[in-house]
């Protein structure tokens, strides 16, 4: 596979991480975020938009044709904001950066890859793609449906040489993470060595930290318990 990386969401967070270790290991990579990046190397290029704007697909159809061919697209943008009942215009946003975004992404970046017969297309979900939440209902759902479309391409893809993969963290040390409790937590730095290993193995599924899955499941059961008995 060739050395070009497409990285969208990579201002902060696992995004600039992954940025980061992709420019130290020789990769040559262009940036999307909505914020500008503290990133500066002769290696990098970064374009500053919202995956929400009307003209995104198109300026993103111009990237990869100037960066051609992209070996490796990852999809690290995300937001998450708690319920607020009294006022939930922020629910569909949520939606639209988590999961159509990444759509909108993997329908200009897949493409190419299939014609080549090669790539590899990485999108950060989450452990909550499996339990629903009164806290944050659009986060919960939006992951849910990341993560089962990303592994039904994954499907899909196999065939035709290119990889898909679904990479599921628990709580990241980053302006994503909400609410008081948050088991498990890593840096960002570590998040970006997950991502290594990804990048490297191409599973369909990569889950991290392990130890954080059967709390999740016995979460999830409790939750559809309640959800059962009313």
């Amino acid at each position: 596979m060739n050395k070009n990386a497409l990285v969208i969401g990579n201002s902060d967070g696992i995004g600039l991480a992954t940025t980061k270790e992709l420019l130290k290991r020789g990769w040559r990579v262009a940036g999307i975020s909505r914020s500008a990046s503290p990133i500066r190397d002769a290696a990098y290029e970064h374009h500053v938009m919202d995956v929400r704007d009307r003209q995104y697909r198109d300026r993103l159809q111009s990237i990869i044709e100037e960066n051609d061919p992209v070996g490796l697209c990852i999809y690290c943008a995300g937001i998450g904001e708690l319920l607020d009942v009294a006022d939930m215009d922020r629910e569909t946003d949520i939606v639209d950066v988590n999961l159509l975004g990444m759509i909108r992404t993997a329908c200009r970046a897949i493409p190419p890859m299939v014609r080549r017969g090669e790539g590899h297309f990485i999108g950060i979900s989450s452990l909550a793609d499996r339990m629903p939440s009164a806290e944050a209902p659009s986060y919960h759902a939006s992951k849910a449906g990341f993560s089962n479309y990303l592994e039904s391409l994954a499907l899909a893809l196999k065939p035709k040489g290119v990889h898909v993969s679904n990479v599921r963290f628990g709580f990241v040390d980053t302006k994503m993470a909400k609410g008081e409790i948050r088991p498990f937590m890593m840096g960002t730095d570590r998040a970006a060595a997950h991502m290594m290993a990804c990048i490297e193995k191409k599973p369909v599924r990569y889950t991290a930290p392990w130890i954080a899955v059967p709390l999740v499941k016995f979460r999830a059961w409790i939750l559809g318990l309640h959800v059962l008995l009313g």
